[in-house]
């Protein structure tokens, strides 16, 4: 367990500045919290708020309990103001889309005053996440076939959706498809994957050095089984500066920064085949908002929250460690939220208590991130040199994720 200031973890005799609903306190400099209100169709969830802990001009930390279990129920949250200029968020990355860390580690490499865990992911694999992702307005990977998805699929939610901060500085919900082709010198081939676990049968897929691992695993399974073998017919061909320079069966060596490979199965394998060394090529691709609003940064993930209002079916039984992400209808406030849970002292949360709670902190849309032993929220303390843990992770230390959101101060 680690420690908090606060003392929830000690007894709630030890916060003497405890405080309810009906007696907000003061957010800490430059923040303005959301008012909390009831989530429409659904019993109060949220029970107390604590005091506002200043992170830095425009972010605050605070503690919470909730209602929702017959045990007690306790979490974090991490309030941005994204109105204040020198305040952004961006994606947190293990270094390679195929690699993972703490997201302790991946705060403070990047130097982040906060962060929280991001997307599903292939954790008995390769260790990618499943949904689209944006660094600093570079899209990084897009979305893995319906079938392929690392979690329970809420309903409704298609793998391309994500929660996205726009070069608009405006937290929302989007969804975020693929679009891409390779012309040559034999016709236009479209590209339906970019930098993910998993190639859709009879595709193409593109990868960049940001991949970071063998491709040849990305051409096995199927659409919808994973543990399909994999594809008799692969081929690939590597381009560097818009000409042919390699073509192979295996997509095994690394790729250099000013390369990319494009990796074939099925339909996909035999029309590559059709490439030579020295083939001039261009190569044309990228995740297409439906916002209309490119993204600064994004994170794959499922909606529970659209409009303030909990988005239908969402599950009301199994309680689990939860992490989340959303915003209020300016898109201009945005939370991460985490719900300890799986322990003695705080029995998580379900995915329809989870989405109440978020619309009862002020929040209009909200994504669930991965939950269970990744739910991690850190942030770093004014003058610390390093981020702290500041949810309480299930397993026995936190785990290691290939991605989540930051907060940055610059």
């Amino acid at each position: 367990m680690r420690g908090r200031r606060c003392g929830l973890r000690a007894g709630l005799v030890a916060c003497a500045l405890i405080v309810s609903l009906a007696a907000p306190t003061p957010v800490a400099a430059a923040t303005v919290p959301p008012e909390p209100r009831g989530a429409e169709g659904l019993e109060r969830v949220l029970d107390r708020l604590f005091p506002a802990e200043a992170v830095a001009p425009g972010v605050s930390h605070r503690e919470f309990t909730t209602t929702a279990a017959a045990k007690q129920v306790v979490g974090d949250l991490v309030q941005v103001d994204m109105t204040v200029p020198n305040v952004r968020i961006d994606l947190l990355t293990a270094g390679k889309i195929a690699a993972t860390k703490p997201v302790q580690e991946m705060a403070d490499a990047a130097g982040a005053v906060a962060g929280i865990n991001g997307d599903f992911f292939d954790i008995s694999a390769t260790g990618a996440p499943t949904g689209p992702a944006v660094q600093s307005g570079r899209p990084l990977k897009a979305a893995v076939p319906q079938g392929r998805r690392a979690a329970p699929a809420v309903p409704g939610a298609e793998m391309d959706y994500a929660y996205a901060i726009g070069v608009d500085r405006v937290g929302r919900i989007d969804r975020l498809p693929l679009t891409g082709e390779i012309s040559g010198p034999y016709g236009t081939l479209p590209i339906v994957a970019l930098n993910q676990h998993a190639v859709p049968v009879g595709g193409i897929g593109l990868f960049t050095s940001d991949w970071g691992r063998d491709r040849a695993q990305t051409l096995c399974g199927t659409d919808t089984d994973p543990a399909a073998g994999c594809a008799a017919d692969r081929w690939e061909i590597i381009v560097k500066d818009n000409v042919v320079t390699e073509v192979a069966s295996t997509g095994a060596r690394p790729l250099a920064p000013d390369e990319v490979s494009l990796d074939g199965r099925e339909e996909g394998a035999a029309a590559l085949r059709a490439f030579k060394v020295g083939d001039p090529v261009d190569i044309e691709y990228e995740l297409t908002p439906e916002s209309g609003v490119k993204p600064y940064a994004a994170v794959g993930g499922q909606p529970i929250l659209r409009d303030g209002k909990p988005t239908e079916r969402l599950d009301d039984r199994i309680r689990a460690p939860r992490s989340a992400v959303g915003n209020t209808a300016d898109g201009r406030t945005i939370m991460f939220v985490t719900v300890d849970g799986r322990q003695a002292d705080s029995a998580g949360a379900t995915l329809a208590e989870l989405s109440a709670l978020l619309a009862e902190l002020g929040l209009d849309d909200a994504i669930n991130l991965d939950g269970g032993g990744s739910s991690t929220l850190v942030h770093r303390e004014p003058g610390a040199p390093h981020t702290r843990i500041v949810s309480d992770p299930s397993g026995s230390s936190a785990r290691r994720v290939p991605d989540g959101l930051g907060v940055f101060v610059d």
